[in-house]
């Protein structure tokens, strides 16, 4: 999809010459002149960011992004101020802002800032979709593959997994199997990542 650049600026002009700027660097942009309906236009289905003005009429921009945070967008933001303090600009990075840039800004300046903000958000997606794929899969893992998936991400033989789970070794290896299969993993070290991801560990089993 086409990435969207969501810019919030309370100036109708400079709103304008940024949206332009966007398209004719090939991006969708959509303007806002408050952040009173910047939350519920933020999809996650699509690349994104937010140029967001610090000082809006309505809104102070800092907690226009930590109320995005707090309703769970992870949309990266550029904050555009006229003027900047650091401890504005600390507020600002520690809050996950890509850049903190002082008006007026140059267009190549800006482009990059946000060129970087929409790879963090399609690195952020892919990873989200690799996380409900690898969910699905975990899924459809009964309790006992579960338990043996643990004993082997835990770094067990198969021997040692039988004994700690009361099996037979031959069919620890048909159940390891099994693990191996519906995850879909091609090795040990890629069960240990997919767990990782899931954040399932040895000492958590279900």
């Amino acid at each position: 999809m086409e990435p969207t650049v969501h810019i919030v600026d309370d100036d109708p002009a400079l709103r304008t010459a940024l949206a332009r700027l966007c398209r004719s660097a090939g991006l969708a942009a959509v303007e806002h002149a408050d952040a009173d309906d910047l939350a519920p236009r933020l999809s996650n289905q699509r690349p994104a960011c937010v140029v967001l003005d610090v000082r809006l009429a309505d809104h102070n921009g800092l907690t226009v992004q930590e109320a995005l945070r707090s309703a769970g967008s992870s949309v990266p933001v550029i904050f555009l101020t006229g003027y900047g303090t650091i401890p504005m600009t600390v507020r600002a990075m520690r809050g996950g802002a890509i850049e903190f840039l002082t008006k007026p800004v140059e267009d190549s300046v800006l482009l990059e800032a946000i060129g970087r903000a929409i790879a963090a958000d399609e690195a952020a997606l892919r990873a989200e979709g690799l996380r409900d794929e690898v969910a699905a899969r975990f899924a459809t893992l009964s309790e006992r593959e579960r338990d043996v998936m643990a004993c082997a991400i835990g770094g067990l033989m198969n021997k040692q997994i039988a004994g700690e789970l009361g099996l037979s070794e031959i069919t620890t290896k048909v159940h390891k199997r099994h693990v191996m299969e519906k995850m879909g993993a091609r090795s040990l070290p890629d069960l240990v990542l997919m767990a990782q991801h899931l954040g399932f560990s040895a000492s958590r089993r279900r």
